[in-house]
């Protein structure tokens, strides 16, 4: 019986150095257009379905990767990520799509990389009568910060990464896209109203809208994976956002998977 003990350590042990899980890093984006162009840049891919969602493994120069579509809006994003975390640990996530400029400085085809995102649609009222826009951890019962900060290596590592990368020119234009660090605001809303950018604006100081970022952000920060979100503008939010977004969309979405692609590189 001791020999028998002392065998199955040992081959639990070497099992266990053999099968040492490697480390991934998450992408998610929001869209089908979006995820394929990362999809397509895998080495040795493969996918699983969890839950019905496609996960797709694979590797991105040395650097293991798993890509998944969260879907549109809060819930879908909160609820892709959840299941990452859960099945396949990354040690970080990178959030990526398009968004709607909210930054009178920026054009259709810039870039916001988030320094920082917020719930937009998100507020309630406390015991002391005062509205409050911070979330609050199911789990443990604590706030969440109003503002979730984006993991500062992968930031830093994204605004080295953006002054090298490739990009196609703007339409209609001969110009590259800009690239702006700043605040994205989240909410379950296509915002198309000159009225509402101009809200966002003065209330959080906000260059980018979108209906993900914050969720997959928040999920991250409770589960205390490090995270970051990258926004390509397809239009300014303003009433005519749908036509834009047809018009702008591809190149946006093509140079924010040129960011992602160089990024995980780099990582």
């Amino acid at each position: 019986m001791k020999y028998l003990l002392i065998l199955l350590t040992l081959t639990y042990t070497s099992f266990a150095q053999v099968y040492t899980p490697q480390p991934v890093t998450g992408l998610l984006g929001a869209f089908a257009a979006e995820v394929s162009l990362v999809k397509q840049s895998l080495e040795d891919p493969k996918t699983v379905l969890i839950e019905g969602i496609p996960f797709t493994t694979g590797l991105i120069g040395n650097q293991r990767v798993v890509v998944a579509e969260t879907g549109i809006g809060k819930v879908n994003a909160a609820m892709t990520t959840a299941l990452l975390l859960s099945h396949f640990h990354p040690r970080q996530v990178l959030f990526t799509g398009i968004a709607g400029g909210t930054n009178p400085a920026l054009q259709p085809g810039d870039i916001v990389i988030a320094r920082q995102t917020v719930h937009h649609d998100y507020q309630y009222i406390t015991f002391e009568k005062q509205p409050s826009i911070e979330t609050r951890n199911a789990v443990t019962g604590e706030k969440n910060p109003a503002y979730f900060k984006a993991d500062s290596v992968m930031l830093a590592r994204a605004q080295a990464v953006a002054r090298s990368v490739m990009f196609d020119p703007i339409p209609g234009t001969s110009r590259p896209p800009s690239v702006l660090t700043g605040t994205v605001v989240t909410g379950d809303q296509f915002i198309s109203s000159a009225q509402k950018v101009a809200e966002l604006r003065q209330t959080f100081n906000a260059d980018a809208t979108e209906m993900e970022g914050a969720a997959v952000a928040q999920v991250c920060y409770q589960m205390q994976v490090p995270h970051l979100v990258i926004r390509s503008l397809s239009d300014r939010a303003d009433a005519n956002a749908r036509t834009d977004m047809l018009s702008f969309y591809q190149t946006a979405a093509r140079n924010s998977a040129r960011l992602v692609l160089a990024l995980v590189k780099g990582l």
